[in-house]
């Protein structure tokens, strides 16, 4: 991962997306019609960015190119599941745009220093607690969809569509106070919250309801564990590639 650090670099000035979106709701809180200051809303960006950093996720690609390659083959008679492969491959990377990803928020600090805060302990400690979960659900959720191509050439098509809620209920275009009462209700009782939203807002000290959020992801993460493993059984059979 840190042998193309070049590459590196453009994936993660690619994820700056929420500090454009950051620009646009600090000059409609100026109207004061939102119910957050400008700092929050600064804060709260500034933390999604660093949630997205660290939660992004592309194993469907990767693995729809191995079924349909048949370079799957190869790695099935290891004895280790090739998700691992995967899983560890992202994990590296985190660690190799760490300094990168440090870098860009020391000059948004530099840009914005009245948006300089220091989360409390209990924050960090659940903030990494979440952003870890936030990232295995996520793998989980997309490493299912995956799976989907044993049966399809355009399993990342799904992802797509799945990408598509992620978008606009994760979040990530806008803190979830802004959605009127009852949308939020449902919509916290999906998984998409809990991607960005829930470990971005614990980050800032924002209120969240830590027992429906880590209830809520351990529900869904057993519910998509359970779907991911019938659909890989059922999928081994199904599997034609190259020398299997």
């Amino acid at each position: 991962m840190v042998e193309y650090r070049a590459e590196l670099l453009f994936w993660v000035l690619s994820g700056t997306f929420p500090l454009i979106l950051m620009g646009i709701w600090v000059e409609a809180a100026r109207s004061g019609q939102f119910g957050l200051q400008p700092v929050e809303f600064i804060r709260y960006f500034l933390a999604v960015f660093l949630v997205r950093q660290f939660t992004v996720v592309w194993v469907v690609w990767e693995f729809e190119r191995e079924v349909l390659e048949g370079k799957l083959s190869p790695n099935l008679l290891q004895p280790i599941d090739p998700v691992w492969r995967h899983f560890f491959s992202h994990v590296a990377e985190r660690f190799a745009r760490l300094p990168l990803a440090a870098v860009l928020v020391g000059v948004f600090f530099l840009l914005y220093p009245q948006a300089i805060w220091l989360p409390s302990v209990k924050a960090i400690a659940l903030g990494l607690i979440t952003v870890s979960l936030s990232f295995c659900l996520r793998f989980l959720m997309q490493y299912t969809s995956a799976i989907l191509a044993f049966w399809t050439e355009r399993a990342s098509a799904v992802e797509q569509f799945w990408f598509l809620l992620y978008l606009f209920l994760s979040g990530m275009l806008a803190p979830l106070e802004m959605f009127p009462a009852a949308i939020r209700a449902v919509v916290l009782w999906t998984p998409f919250p809990y991607l960005i939203y829930f470990p971005a807002s614990i980050l800032v000290g924002m209120p969240v309801n830590y027992t429906q959020g880590f209830l809520t992801m351990l529900g869904w993460g057993i519910l998509f564990f359970g779907l991911n493993r019938w659909l890989w059984r059922r999928g081994l059979k199904q599997y034609s590639g190259m020398g299997a």
